[in-house]
């Protein structure tokens, strides 16, 4: 079964960005923006990428071939932005990026309980910003949109770290439950 682990995903996802939101909370935004060298920038640069990222791959998913109108939980994209460019500026402070953060992180894991097993198996045939064709694995593509959280969402907590900033404890192992022998 492979549902269980995008689940734990989408709310391992939720947390994290969460934790990162209220870390962010008491940093001014012109600290926020401030070139870090990082791959986007700023910590804002870079957080505003994650949405990016995820409203472009949600909009991917909700053309899956045994939904020909979409998830119902997808509905919300519609009044969303959807990004044209990887380093396009969705939130300028971190109060709105924060709240739209916590409601695509909701329409996450609202997507990942609507979909199914079955889902997994099928093909997803897509288009990037630069317009070339993919057909690739649907399982694949998801266990993408989580990793591809995971990897920038470190880049800004080594940020936050070199101001001093703790997010706490980012490991997944923290929500992998225990097992009765």
């Amino acid at each position: 079964m492979i549902k269980p682990n995008f689940e734990l995903m989408a709310e391992y996802n939720a947390l994290m960005n969460q934790r990162i939101c209220d870390s962010i909370s008491t940093i001014p935004n012109e600290v926020l923006w401030q070139d870090q060298k990082a791959f986007f920038g700023s910590i804002l640069g870079t957080l505003n990428h994650l949405m990016v990222g995820d409203l472009i791959w949600l909009n991917r998913f909700n053309q899956h071939p045994s939904y020909p109108k979409g998830f119902k939980s997808l509905i919300p994209l519609r009044n969303l932005p959807l990004p044209t460019m990887l380093n396009q500026v969705l939130y300028e402070d971190k109060e709105s990026f924060s709240s739209n953060r916590q409601n695509l992180d909701q329409m996450i894991i609202q997507f990942i309980n609507e979909s199914n097993e079955d889902d997994y198996s099928k093909r997803l045939r897509y288009q990037n910003t630069k317009n070339d064709t993919f057909n690739k694995s649907f399982l694949m593509l998801l266990q993408h949109l989580f990793n591809h959280q995971t990897h920038h969402r470190g880049q800004v907590s080594a940020l936050l770290t070199q101001m001093h900033i703790d997010i706490g404890e980012t490991d997944l192992l923290m929500l992998i439950p225990d097992l009765d022998d």
